[in-house]
Formats: C-alpha cells, structure tokens, sequence
C-alpha cells in the first residue's frame, strides 16, 4: 500500500508509474483505491464510475477500468456534503459527518472489490487517501491504515520535498501513528525533488535516525505529469494545468466551485496552437478568448450560481455578441439552457433557475445516473467520436432538434445528444472525452483559425509519458527493493 504525508504528494503518480513498471516486467498488475474523493471520474466498461486517477492507473497496468479498483468515490457537491459511489453505483448524498458515520458500514464491499482484484492478479497496488498522520480520523478508518490493517498490507511512504518540510513530514508521521501502524511501514520514498538528490544524503540519516525507516530512492521533478490527467481539482491551484499552453488559440474555461471532468480540456492543452486558461473566480473571462468552454460541474445549479456570481454570464454574452463560439459540456450544457430544474436535490440543493439563455432547451434533474462509454458521430463535420457519459438530468427542446452528436445503440437507431443554435456557435452535449479523438480536435481547431502543423496523436502521447515514468521510476527507486516487501495477500 502507498500510502503519503499528506494530500498531493504524487501517490496516485508513483502507483501509475509503477504499474507501467511491474506490467512491463510480465506482471499481471492491479491498482487498487479504496476511498477517492473527486470530481474527475472515469466510467468504466459495466457501466460504473471510479476516479480518473485509477482509470488511468489501470490503463498503465494494461488492462480495463473496474468499479472494484476504486470501491468507494466520494464526489463534493457542497461545503459540508458528497454524492456517495459504491462499487460504481450512486449510493445517495451524505454530510461529512454522516459519511463519517456510514464509512464502516462500507468495509465488506470495499474488501470484496480488493480480493476480487487480488484474485486476478500477482500484485496489486493499493492507494491511500490523505494521509495517514490525520490520526484525528482513524476511527473507522477506511483509506489508510485502517485498511492496511484489515487487509494486513506492507506499507510505503510517498513524501513530498518540493513543498518544504519533508523531513518533518515522515518524522511526524512516525511520532503520531500508533506503534503497531509504523512497523506496518516498510520505508519510504522522496518525491519532486529539484536539483543534486546527493544534496539529500544526510536529510536519509536524519529520518532513518528518527524513524527506523529505510529510503527505497528519491524520484526526480517530473513536468510531463501535466500531460496526464489530474486526480482532482488541487492540480488547477499551481503549476501547468493553471494556464496551460501558449498558443494563439484562446479556450477560455470559467473553474467552477465544483468543477469535474476538466481533464475534458487535456488534449487541447497539449495542441502547440492552443492555450487553455482556467479562469479563477474573481477574475473576468478574457475578451481575446476565441471559445468560452463550460465544463462538466457536480452541483449544476449552485456553479451556476456561482458563474453569475463571478459575472462570467455578463462576459460570456458579451463574447458571443462579439461572435465567439462557446461550448458546454455535460453540466456547462445544462447551464446554457433557459431553465434548470432540480425539484429533489439530486445534484445539489433542490430549486430551480433560469439558465443562461444561449440554447434553446430545458433541463430537469433526474434520480436515475447515465454512465455509459460511448461511440457516435459529431454530425457537423461527420467525424466519428469516442467518449463517455456521466450525468443525471434530461435535456429538451427545440435547439435539441440540432443535436450536436449521434449516439450509437447496440441493436438499435442511434440516438441523439446535445444541441446547437442556428448559426452554430453555441452547442452543447453531454459527451465527455470529445477532444481524446484526434480528428475531432482537429475539427474544432480548424474552426478557431489554427495553421496546420504537426498533427498530435493524443493516445500515444499519454502512452509515452507513461512509459517515461515508469523509466524515471526504475531508474531512481529500488524496484527490486520495492517488490520484496510485498506479500500474499490472507
């Protein structure tokens, strides 16, 4: 179990990497989550969602996404709340306080996903959430030591350097864990490290001085981590993902306070012509932005709120006055609609609200989730598409009579999704993933006005970056080191 001091120090980084790594040596390998929280969610083949983080794990071990990799995916929707998925399935919405209460209820699920995993595999490499020093929540702990215990794992630690203090990130850990849960921990590893790691040799004494803890290696920066996608919303606070790229080609994208699935914008991120600026809140859209994109949101109704709060739906009319293109995706479509209903707090707080008026279509939340891997046809350019669906809502009117894509139905007509207006520079669907098409894309940059250049083929770049990992990863850590601390599992 990989296990961290604290909160985006690169675990859900180092598990891929090293997934990549075993794969390649002819393991069969399977990465494993107990309890995620985030809006950056993957929807798997049998139609479940689990978080991004593990679908791209799982990708790096060479086999598909499950529900069981990620039993339990905590998505917020407000301050004190979460829409609660179990084993893929949408359990309901909890506070804080009462999921804390229903978490042990849980743990026979999240152990029957681990031993479904552990059967069909010679290793499986199991995350944890936070941190384990957050001994304020162990009681009924299910994401770090708590499970590591249940399940009786061997545990590595994953520090943090670049962020300061790493020394006292481990020695503390040590000093307040229980006894019992440091002789769980088998060493640990220095990730983000900048410049000579020799200049580090003697911070290895000190914490082996305090700790007893060996160090498996110190993993160099890794910048190319930006052109994978993000765990979770904390990669749009610093680093790339904050403005991504400097192309010519402005994609405006307004960071809601629930944002989810932004990693919609990735491939785009990675076109040489392109510029992704994430809008904080506070901050106006740019008036050179040549599309205003809405992406996916967790609780549609209070971000909409949120956007008018911000005055982002003063700039966005003024920037399709100016006769720029906006496009919404999954919530921002439901926002670009004239009305949005949600009489039972589905997706947030009950109520209604005008929309912002750009489509002509209603939506109404509904109980029922749609979570489906998807294959169509975006009809205004005819270019096949791949990707997902993962809302609740239905979406009508007389702009639906313009759908933006074609659905294929097993066994049956293909269904459409999404709407345009009549000049076509405001659409919307609810497709996620339009942009991993590489003719796609294309199509959409050809519109914005970009040159033709070397064309990006996106999954092979994330397959490159992967192996890259995992290269950096064997290069630097002990892997042999690594495996040897495993054990079977009881």
């Amino acid at each position: 179990m990989i296990q961290g001091t604290g909160s985006d120090v690169g675990k859900s980084l180092i598990v891929a990497g090293l997934c990549r790594a075993f794969a390649r040596r002819g393991m069969a390998v399977r990465p494993f989550k107990p309890q995620n929280m985030s809006n950056n969610a993957a929807v798997t083949a049998d139609g479940g969602e689990i978080g991004r983080a593990q679908a791209l794990q799982a990708r790096a071990a060479g086999v598909p996404p499950s529900v069981h990799m990620n039993p339990i995916l905590l998505k917020p929707e407000a301050e004190a709340g979460s829409q609660v998925v179990v084993q893929g399935k949408r359990l309901g919405s909890l506070t804080a306080r009462g999921y804390m209460a229903a978490r042990a209820r849980l743990m026979p699920q999240v152990l029957e996903s681990f031993h479904s995993l552990a059967r069909e595999a010679d290793l499986v490499l199991v995350e944890g959430a936070g941190s384990p020093a957050e001994v304020n929540l162990r009681a009924g702990d299910i994401a770090n030591m708590g499970f590591a215990e249940l399940a009786d794992l061997p545990v590595v630690l994953v520090a943090d350097i670049h962020r300061g203090g790493v020394i006292a990130s481990l020695v503390g850990t040590a000093t307040v864990i229980r006894p019992e849960e440091k002789a769980r921990v088998r060493g640990y590893l220095i990730n983000k490290m900048r410049g000579d790691p020799t200049l580090f040799t003697d911070g290895v004494s000190i914490i082996g001085n305090h700790t007893g803890w060996p160090c498996f290696g110190i993993v160099p920066h890794f910048p190319d981590a930006a052109r994978l996608p993000a765990e979770d919303a904390m990669a749009l606070d610093t680093g790339p993902r904050a403005n991504k790229g400097d192309g010519h080609i402005v994609v405006a994208v307004p960071r809601f306070s629930r944002i989810a699935n932004f990693d919609d914008l990735d491939p785009l991120a990675l076109e040489s012509s392109v510029s992704v600026v994430f809008v904080a809140p506070g901050t106006p859209l740019p008036a050179d932005a040549d599309m205003i994109l809405l992406p996916g949101s967790k609780s549609t109704l209070g971000d909409l709120a949120f956007l008018r709060a911000q005055g982002w739906d003063i700039d966005l009319a003024a920037h399709v006055r100016r006769g720029g293109y906006v496009l919404g995706l999954c919530g921002g479509y439901q926002m670009l609609g004239r009305m949005l209903r949600d009489p039972q707090g589905v997706d947030g707080l009950p109520g209604e609200m005008p929309g912002l008026c750009l489509l002509d279509v209603d939506t109404t939340m509904t109980d029922d989730k749609s979570l489906e891997v998807v294959t169509g046809r975006h009809l205004p350019s005819g270019c096949p598409l791949t990707g997902y669906e993962m809302h609740m809502g239905r979406t009508a009117g007389p702009d639906a009579a313009r759908p933006l894509v074609m659905i294929d139905e097993p066994g049956g007509p293909p269904r459409p999704d999404g709407a345009r207006s009549a000049d076509g520079r405001i659409e919307g669907c609810y497709v996620h993933g339009l942009f991993t098409t590489d003719a796609l894309r294309r199509v959409y940059l050809a519109r914005l006005g970009a040159a033709s250049g070397p064309e990006l083929d996106y999954g092979a770049t994330v397959e490159r970056v992967l192996n890259d990992l995992a290269d950096l990863l064997s290069g630097t850590l002990d892997i042999d080191a690594l495996l040897a601390v495993t054990e079977p599992v009881r």
